[in-house]
Parts: structure tokens; C-alpha cells; sequence
């Protein structure tokens, strides 16, 4: 009897299935770090320390929302994984089945021949029995002679029949090498790729970790600042007001000092009048008092923002082009006369706003006295 002999195939897929998963682990820690690194970044970057914090917090808040989402997504790519994989069991089954009916054709295959055999060796003793009898005639003569044919086409298809089997055999053994082959090497090459994704996340893993213990040692510092700078604000601005006395246009107003541009510059004008002079000469000698009180190791300047109403500028009538641009200059004469009252300028930072940024709406005298001014904030660089 022929045999016919099956290689099993090696099934990658649950390798396959384990590497997108570490993958995907891959991608959220590196997501993680992109934004702890974008988030260490700002709080550095911002001016006002207490809107970092807040802005830090729902980065985190964000950041735990997508990383659920990924999570999602990798249950999913999951879910389609295993599918495959049935698609590809149910093919190894239909695969199995078609062997089975092959090993059936040989099984018939093999029974047709052991009866032709059987029938062979009949005629040949058929054959042997009418040689023996010499005397037979012409016509059993003739007889041997076909039945000889006969066992001769036997013979021919017998042989054939066996070729075709060996053909079959040689056929399948060749299919099952090849795919043995190609399943060996993909399992190989995801073996190494695993490795080198397991050996990325502890290496993820191990900066990540530094990177949390440096950020939460720099948000801790920072806060602190934050609390030390509060302290002093409160102080500051109690002193401004201690040195120029009650008055309603220049009040403290939470972290900055408000004074109304009326009473230092005349209307479109961005000189300084002689009481506004009387002003920022007393607001320097707070700020020097000051440069003395906050400790060497706080970074701290003075924000000298410029605001103005909404009117708009009439053009050609003034020095300026537009209300931005008269906010900065009247920003940048009080830093000047500031300094040239004892303040070190490196604590003094300009800056205009225009009519971005009002106190109240609207175009009512009250509302446009209201919104022009300039603002002082002690604040941390």
C-alpha cells in the first residue's frame, strides 16, 4: 500500500496577536511622554503660574480621556485578531477535510489495484494452464493472445495509476515544506520583533518614570513660588496704596494694581503729567523698598501692561497708528519714568494691549474711563 504522508502547519497568528498588543502599548507611553514633555514645557512658559496649574490639570484630564480611547481601540484591533484567527482555523479544518478525501482516492486507488493484481495473476495462470496444453487450438490460441493484451493494458494503467499517486504525493509534501518554511520565518522574525518592542517599553517604562518624578518635583517648586509670590503681591499692593493714599482710581484689583490713565496722561497723549510723575515717583519707592524684602532666589518682575477705550484712533491727528500702539507707548513712559525714579529696569516688562482686554462694556463715559488704564502685576518670571 502507498502512504500518503501530512505536514502540520505552525499557527502564528497568537504570536502575532501578543506583538500589535505590546505595539499598542508602545504607542500610548510614548503618547504619555510627548505629553508630559509638552506639559513641563508650558509650565515654564506661562506668566501667570496659577493658570499653568489649572491648564496642567485638564491636560491630564484630557490625556487619561485618550488614553481610555486607545485602550478602546486596542480591545477592538483585539476582537478583529481573534476573527482572523477563527477564518483561519475554519480553512485548516476545510484544508483537513480535503486531505481526508485525498487519503479516501488513494485508499480506492490502492483496492482497484490490488483487484487488478488479482486479476493478473488469474490470467496468468490462465495463461500457464493453456501453454501447458500444446494441442489446444487455433482458437484457444487465439484467446491467449487477447487475454495477454489484456494483462499487458492492465499493466500499463497500473503503472500509470501509480504515477499519478506519486505525482499527488510528491505535490503535497512540496506545498506542505513551503508552508512550513514561510510559517517558520514569520514566527522568527515576530519573535525578534517582540523581543526588541519588550526591550523599548522597560526602556518607556524607565523613562517615564523619571519623567513623572521630575515633573512632580518641578510642580511642587513651582507652587511654592506661587504661594511665596501670593504673600508678597498682597504686601506690595497694600504698600502702593499705604504711599499714594485713598484714592478710587488707583486700586488693587486680585494679583495686579490698577491706576486710571486720566490721572497720568492727558486724552490721546502718551507724555506724562506732572501728578502722574508725583504718582510713579512714590510707586518706585515701594518697588525699590521691595527689591530688598523679596528673597535673591524668587525671579520676579514688574508687568507694566497699557490698556485704552474703545475710541478709535483718528488717523494722522496723532504719533501713533492705532490704540494698540498708544497702549504701549504710555506702558513703555511709566516703565521709563519708573526707572528713572531708582527701579532697576530689568525688573520692568512693557507691554499694550489696546482695547482688547476692557473692564466693562459698553460706551458709556463711565465704562471708557473704566477701561483706560495701566496695570502693574508683580509676578514671577
Amino acid at each position: 500500500m502507498l502512504n500518503i504522508r501530512y505536514k502540520e502547519k505552525t499557527n502564528a497568528w497568537p504570536g502575532f496577536v501578543d506583538l500589535f498588543s505590546n505595539l499598542v502599548i508602545i504607542l500610548i507611553f510614548l503618547l504619555i511622554v510627548f505629553v508630559f514633555l509638552w506639559t513641563t514645557t508650558s509650565v515654564f512658559n506661562k506668566n501667570s503660574g496659577i493658570r499653568t496649574v489649572t491648564e496642567l490639570r485638564q491636560t491630564n484630564a484630557e490625556q487619561a480621556a485618550l488614553i481610555q480611547q486607545m485602550e478602546n481601540e486596542e480591545q477592538e484591533a483585539k476582537r478583529l485578531l481573534l476573527l482572523a484567527r477563527e477564518e483561519i482555523n475554519s480553512n485548516e479544518a476545510a484544508m483537513a477535510a480535503q486531505s481526508a478525501s485525498v487519503n479516501d482516492l488513494s485508499n480506492a486507488y490502492e483496492q482497484k489495484l490490488q483487484a487488478l493484481e488479482s486479476q493478473t495473476a488469474s490470467l496468468q495462470a490462465q495463461v500457464t494452464e493453456l501453454q501447458s496444453n500444446r494441442n489446444l487450438t487455433t482458437q484457444y490460441e487465439e484467446q491467449i493472445a487477447e487475454l495477454e493484451k489484456q494483462v499487458n493494458r492492465q499493466k500499463n494503467e497500473r503503472a500509470t495509476l501509480i504515477a499519478q499517486i506519486d505525482d499527488l504525493q510528491k505535490k503535497l509534501d512540496a506545498q506542505a515544506d513551503v508552508q512550513v518554511a514561510v510559517s517558520n520565518a514569520e514566527m522568527e522574525k515576530l519573535q525578534f520583533e517582540l523581543s526588541r518592542a519588550r526591550a523599548d517599553v522597560a526602556a518607556v517604562q524607565a523613562e517615564y518614570i523619571n519623567m513623572s518624578n521630575h515633573l512632580n518635583r518641578a510642580l511642587a517648586d513651582k507652587v511654592a513660588e506661587l504661594n511665596e509670590m501670593a504673600q508678597y503681591q498682597s504686601e506690595f499692593y497694600r504698600a502702593i496704596k499705604d504711599a499714594i493714599g485713598d484714592r478710587t482710581i488707583m486700586r488693587p484689583d486680585g494679583d495686579r494694581f490698577i491706576i486710571s490713565s486720566d490721572i497720568l496722561f492727558q486724552s490721546g497723549k502718551y507724555s506724562l503729567s506732572p501728578d502722574g510723575k508725583k504718582q510713579l515717583g512714590a510707586i518706585a519707592n515701594v518697588i525699590k523698598d521691595f527689591e530688598n524684602k523679596i528673597a535673591p532666589n524668587v525671579k520676579w518682575i514688574i508687568r507694566v501692561d497699557g490698556h485704552t477705550d474703545s475710541k478709535p484712533v483718528v488717523a494722522g491727528t496723532h504719533g501713533y497708528r492705532d490704540n494698540l500702539q498708544l497702549s504701549m507707548l504710555r506702558a513703555s513712559a511709566v516703565v521709563d519714568e519708573l526707572a528713572k525714579n531708582g527701579v532697576s529696569r530689568r525688573r520692568l516688562v512693557p507691554s499694550g494691549f489696546g482695547d482688547l482686554h476692557p473692564i466693562e462694556l459698553g460706551k458709556t463715559p463711565a465704562a471708557l474711563q473704566k477701561n483706560r488704564r495701566i496695570e502693574l502685576q508683580l509676578t514671577n518670571r
